[in-house]
């Protein structure tokens, strides 16, 4: 990756939107109404919104010229065969089942494989995929590699499944019991951690050695391929398109949130290579919960620009400074000696809450703690990856079961912030850092079941 200062962003701005600050007296008021919970305020309460990176994207004007073609007729509308044509271009895949965004593409995954009892492997589920596997009363199982859970390892595909403890679990199991493995990528809980292609290819063969299907996640493929190209020797001459194009003939299908990599606000889907049992089967759910095969639950315009996005998605250019501007925050944050994941990912730095607030044990919530410490500081929202989002009750022994890791991630949205903005979220989080000592944690005072991170409330200890 070329040094950022060397080059400019590859686009130029057309329109802006306005954003502004509230006041330090403001924001306090404002996050103690929303229950000390940053998904509770409102948006134009928020200075810079690291929350997500999905769907948050500032769409090309190639993308907003397609929406004027959308097609909006109930079946059979242009832009879906367009989809159809990106999808077999990049992927190779033959049938896709377009779907409002990516959680409804897992809900017709599950609803065809996972059933109560099972387990799902991965090698590290991400928060929807984990409830969905949850609400069917199954058992999702990551496999990461260790690398992958020690934040200041350097391993270049920290998001790489564990394989041999994959083949064990493979081996010992029928189908029956363990129906799928997913491979996401990049892997999100982790720090968008990019899997290896020789990883993916390797877990492709003990599924099917195993007679079990294969999907990956692929909300983040296109900097996942970024991520080969530039740090598997193997693969520098290639494009990411070709990349994209051999890591996908790995798996039987995938499903994707576009509103990360195929750079749309709205949007997903569930594909198949080649299995059109599978994809009729997926389209008599589609057409209960989502819509028509041709449209399921999307306007036409939003398929044109799904279309047209994914395949700017893999233009190298745009990935090396959107990628590029993640790493630069990251090398802000570093050498102030902030603790984050290492290396830094593809969309986003997360922070490592149990380090750098190490006087508040998991228990009290640090990484709760540091996401609402941003927005009072500054007005930054950022989420916590942690015990909120990936902790939950036991049910047979009421206690807390914590996650390995306790992180807050800046999700950067593309095409959205300069630089400036980056610098800005790094000088309040040194200004944190200089008197954390004073932060007290956390408590849940309301929680639900499943996800309950979107809607918990907290009080201050």
């Amino acid at each position: 990756m070329r040094n950022r200062e060397m080059y400019a962003e590859p686009y130029r701005i057309k329109m802006i939107e306005p954003i502004k600050i509230r006041d330090r007296e403001t924001r306090e008021k404002l996050i103690v109404d929303a229950g000390y919970n940053v998904f509770n305020l409102k948006a134009e309460d928020v200075y810079i919104d690291l929350l997500t990176d999905s769907g948050t994207t500032a769409m090309s004007a190639n993308q907003w010229a397609g929406m004027m073609l959308g097609d909006e007729s109930y079946a059979g509308c242009r832009n879906f065969f367009n989809l159809q044509d990106a999808l077999k271009d990049i992927m190779g895949y033959q049938y896709v089942v377009p779907t409002h965004q990516g959680r409804a593409a897992e809900n017709i995954l599950m609803s065809m494989f996972v059933g109560e009892g099972q387990r799902v492997i991965g090698n590290m589920h991400f928060d929807t995929t984990e409830g969905h596997i949850r609400m069917r009363k199954a058992f999702p199982v990551n496999l990461v590699i260790d690398e992958g859970l020690d934040t200041a390892s350097d391993h270049p595909f920290k998001g790489n499944i564990n394989l041999e403890a994959l083949e064990e679990e493979l081996k010992n199991s029928t189908p029956a019991e363990l129906p799928l493995v997913i491979i996401t990528v990049t892997c999100n809980s982790n720090g968008g951690q990019p899997v290896a292609m020789d990883n993916i290819r390797a877990a492709s063969s003990l599924a099917k050695k195993y007679k079990r299907p294969l999907f990956i996640d692929a909300a983040r493929y296109a900097e996942n391929c970024y991520f080969i190209k530039q740090r598997d020797p193997h693969y520098s001459n290639h494009s990411v398109k070709d990349i994209a194009r051999e890591m996908f003939s790995y798996a039987d299908g995938c499903t994707m949130s576009s509103k990360k990599d195929a750079l749309v606000n709205i949007g997903g889907f569930l594909a198949f290579r080649d299995n059109e049992e599978w994809y009729e089967r997926a389209v008599q759910i589609q057409i209960c919960y989502e819509g028509f095969r041709t449209y399921g639950g999307l306007a036409g315009r939003d398929l044109e620009a799904l279309a047209r996005g994914l395949h700017e998605g893999t233009e190298e250019d745009y990935l090396e400074d959107r990628i590029g501007q993640v790493h630069y925050l990251g090398r802000l944050l570093t050498a102030e000696g902030i603790p984050i994941v290492l290396p830094v990912g593809g969309h986003g730095v997360f922070i490592d809450a149990l380090q750098f607030l190490p006087h508040i044990p998991q228990s009290k919530l640090p990484g709760q703690t540091l996401a609402v410490e941003l927005y009072r500081a500054g007005g930054i929202r950022a989420i916590e990856l942690g015990t909120c989002a990936f902790g939950y009750i036991d049910q047979a022994t009421g206690q807390e079961v914590y996650p390995q890791q306790e992180l807050v991630r800046l999700a950067i949205p593309r095409r959205v912030y300069s630089d400036r903005h980056m610098r800005y979220v790094a000088d309040t989080l040194i200004e944190i850092g200089r008197h954390k000592e004073a932060i007290k944690g956390m408590k849940i005072i309301y929680q639900t079941e499943l996800m309950r991170h979107f809607t918990a409330r907290f009080a201050l200890l």
